[in-house]
């Protein structure tokens, strides 16, 4: 049970669901409304694609969740483990991201749909990342686990157990991350296009070079100790 939320889970974890907020409100604005941050309409509209024996469409849906899969498996070697621990190779993992994001915009900058498949394993890659805190799940790129949690643990407290305050302000606040970013990338999409992609790209480079230096100052600290 979450009983003190340390501020790099905080500050992480907001800032990785503005993040991928953004790049999903970019997304369905951009991409034939298609979600690049989760899974779930895009499966939806393969189903559609296959019922309707679209093999163009099946083909490049079926590309982007590969590329998802593809984007998480390359976390799950950089950054090993599935529990959230200071000093795992977040930073690099952050850096790949910025970079697949610039590649997506400089690809539909160009007209071509290749920039779907990179910006589908950025948001894959930061899926995989994180996975658990302290026993809560920690998602940033889709909400609806989030309000799932929620929704159990507020049953569970009717029901008499304990209420775990601290988790579901952690939730809260991924939900709130996730839909300040969706804002701030619809409103940079409307204004310059493609070029909003600069958001979450620069906005994953920021990140790791925070980490990195938090880590650093950390493990001085502790050797100082």
């Amino acid at each position: 049970m979450i009983t003190r939320l340390p501020r790099w889970v905080e500050v992480g974890g907001f800032w990785l669901a503005c993040i991928a907020g953004a790049a999903n409100a970019i997304g369905l604005l951009g991409f034939e409304h298609q979600s690049v941050s989760h899974l779930t309409g895009t499966s939806t509209l393969l189903s559609l694609a296959l019922a309707e024996l679209d093999v163009s469409d099946s083909i490049h849906l079926l590309g982007i969740i590969l590329a998802f899969v593809l984007g998480a498996a390359l976390a799950g070697a950089l950054v090993g483990g599935e529990a959230l621990l200071l000093g795992r190779r977040y930073g690099v993992a952050l850096l790949i991201e910025t970079l697949l994001l610039l590649g997506a915009m400089l690809a539909l900058l160009a007209g071509s749909t290749s920039g779907h498949y990179l910006a589908s394993a950025a948001c894959g890659l930061q899926n995989g990342m994180v996975s658990t805190y302290s026993g809560a799940v920690v998602r940033t790129t889709h909400v609806s686990g989030l309000f799932t949690d929620l929704g159990t643990m507020f049953g569970a407290w009717f029901r008499g157990h304990a209420f775990n305050t601290r988790r579901a302000m952690l939730y809260l606040l991924l939900i709130l991350g996730f839909i300040i970013g969706g804002s701030i990338g619809a409103l940079l999409f409307l204004s310059v296009g493609f070029h909003a992609m600069l958001f979450p790209a620069f906005g994953a480079a920021a990140l790791a070079l925070v980490y990195w230096g938090y880590w650093l100052r950390t493990r001085g600290r502790s050797e100082k100790g």
